[in-house]
């Protein structure tokens, strides 16, 4: 199925309801791996952070890492979900060279937490997304697939193997089935893996970042006709590892099952790839079924039995939640939910709030982030917190403004010379010679010439006409290469002529 062969969006979601159903495996943050001792940092060479546990050798046996159990029950309690009395690892049995022990170490029926939701917003609706479970589990290694055009294991010539990242601690967050979303499911389904991601950084548990592998969600799919209950066949799209691209995602799959159906075909249960270049998938696998796995519980490991005094102490530990944290801010910024779901879909909370707690007003640190930054960032496509600027820059420019020094018009071409390597916020205005003309007499000899050339407009103001002032203020911005201050430019033009403003 090609992109071209895809029926549109809308004439997908005329016919269809599209289910969904998302996994989150989120790496955490532990110094040490889930069953053994060997260290989690990353940049160290390859296969030298193993040992015969990680390794999966005959007579090594693993130990629970406590940090991660604790991180998972406070995961769980943050997703609102029900934490297990009691519950066992088990054996999830298939063979693939990143995985040296040929199974993995992980939960099946029997999850730390489980029977949970997450409520997201998407353009001021409330979608609640209901959680099934969130498990402890190990990561596999990392293959390397060498000369081959795409770097999958297809063509290439030969594959390498680094073990560092086998065993390090897993928490997988499935969703049960996502109904009723229509045509915002995409949407829904990057409000959800947002908030997760916020969440999970709200908690310390994980730094969460998509980019480098630390959160990535498997994007399952269906398409039912409308009106009818039962679920269609799903495909899974595996490890999409950026928040555009689980939107991106949800959008190609729905138009892909469609045009599969409406041409009287059959949908394969199986895994496909993510392309970033161009949103499509392709054909990975045919999925298999749980029994493929033939889970059985793990001999090795005694059970987990996280006492209530211990899930009630770590409740009351958790920090105030990104939801909650949002709506305090939302109010005290004075913004609309609308504004504020804005906000966070630019990833931009943490950086005004950074910006406010360096001494900007809070429209003003909204204002640079959300316009001109978030500008920058989305023509040269990258996140906003990567932009060469920091919140203390911002703050400055937002000062330089608010002191004088500085119009709008001087102040975007100083955060243009922050961005350019051309040093801070005053280092720019120096070099640049941006500073706002204050000198009295150099502003009046500028209206002056400008009223002395547009004789008939000044005319039309001492007739009554104020508003024709702004084409003399133009004239003297003009005049001063837009390095006044086109309010007190206005003052000095009205009283030269004699009208009151």
């Amino acid at each position: 199925m090609t992109v071209t062969e895809l029926v549109s969006y809308e004439d997908a979601l005329a016919a269809y309801d599209p289910v969904m159903g998302l996994e989150v495996h989120v790496e955490l943050g532990t110094k040490t791996k889930m069953f053994c001792g060997c260290s989690t940092a990353l940049g160290a060479e390859p296969n030298t952070q193993t040992c015969p546990t990680c390794l999966g050798l005959p007579g090594s046996l693993p130990v629970v890492n406590a940090t991660g159990v604790e991180s998972a029950i406070k995961i769980g309690l943050a997703l609102n979900c029900e934490i297990a009395e009691w519950c066992r690892f088990a054996r999830k049995n298939y063979f693939y060279p990143d995985m040296p022990k040929n199974f993995q170490t992980s939960q099946y029926d029997e999850p730390i937490a489980y029977n949970g939701y997450l409520d997201v917003d998407v353009d001021g609706e409330v979608f609640r997304v209901e959680i099934e479970r969130a498990h402890m589990e190990e990561d596999t290694g990392k293959s390397t697939h060498v000369g081959g055009a795409t770097g999958r294991i297809h063509g290439a010539q030969h594959s390498l193997l680094d073990y560092n990242r086998a065993g390090i601690p897993l928490i997988e967050i499935v969703t049960k089935p996502i109904v009723g979303a229509g045509e915002k499911a995409p949407e829904v389904a990057k409000a959800y893996v947002t908030e997760l991601r916020e969440l999970i950084k709200s908690l310390g548990v994980s730094e969460a970042r998509m980019e480098m592998g630390q959160m990535r969600c498997d994007v399952n799919l269906s398409l039912r006709p409308r009106g009818v209950e039962k679920f269609g066949t799903r495909s899974e799209t595996k490890n999409v590892n950026s928040l555009r691209s689980v939107e991106r995602a949800v959008r190609f799959e729905v138009q892909r099952h469609a045009a599969v159906l409406d041409d009287g075909g059959t949908i394969i249960q199986e895994t496909r790839h993510f392309h970033e270049e161009d949103g499509s998938t392709t054909s990975g696998r045919v999925k298999e079924e749980a029994e493929d796995y033939r889970y059985f519980p793990e001999p090795d490991l005694v059970p987990v039995a996280p006492t209530r005094a211990w899930v009630e102490e770590l409740r009351g530990g958790l920090p105030e939640l990104p939801r909650v944290y949002r709506n305090r801010l939302r109010e005290e910024w004075g913004l609309s939910r609308h504004e504020m779901q804005s906000v966070l879909n630019a990833g931009a909370i943490d950086l005004i709030t950074a910006t406010i707690d360096e001494g900007a007003p809070a429209d003003q640190a909204r204002k640079w982030w959300m316009g001109e930054l978030a500008r920058r960032a989305n023509e040269d496509g990258v996140e906003l917190a990567a932009l060469p600027i920091t919140p203390a820059q911002v703050a400055r420019v937002c000062a330089l403004v608010k002191e004088g020094s500085l119009n709008d018009k001087l102040a975007r071409q100083t955060i243009e010379g922050v961005l350019a390597g051309e040093g801070g916020p005053d280092e720019v205005v120096t070099k640049r010679g941006l500073k706002v003309v204050s000198d009295e007499g150099a502003l009046g000899t500028a209206v002056d010439e400008a009223i002395a050339a547009n004789a008939a407009i000044a005319d039309k103001i001492r007739g009554g006409k104020v508003a024709a002032a702004g084409a003399l203020v133009g004239a003297v911005m003009k005049a001063t290469r837009g390095q006044a201050d086109a309010a007190r430019v206005r003052e000095l033009i009205l009283e030269k002529l004699g009208v009151e403003g």
